[in-house]
């Protein structure tokens, strides 16, 4: 399954007043209910928060990519 892993250290570090890090916020919660409404899922994990969806194509048109390992990926490549 595509996943990549949620970092996040430096979403308000470059705002200068409260009313821009209650924007940026309020833009980061927009996008992640946006994820959370097409099917992206949050899981915990030994390496920390990974956000995935089952359908790979979904993840890639969102430009997200995958922190899988390579043979992994391959899996996922339908035959023809």
């Amino acid at each position: 399954m595509s996943y990549f892993t949620w970092k996040e250290n430096q979403l308000t570090s470059d705002c200068a007043s409260l009313e821009a890090m209650a924007s940026r916020y309020e833009e980061a919660a927009k996008l992640m209910r946006n994820m959370a409404d097409v099917g992206f899922i949050l899981k915990n994990t030994r390496q920390g928060k990974t956000i995935t969806h089952k359908n790979p194509s979904i993840f890639e048109s969102w430009g997200f990519i995958s922190e899988e390992t390579p043979y992994i990926q391959l899996k996922l490549i339908p035959e023809e």
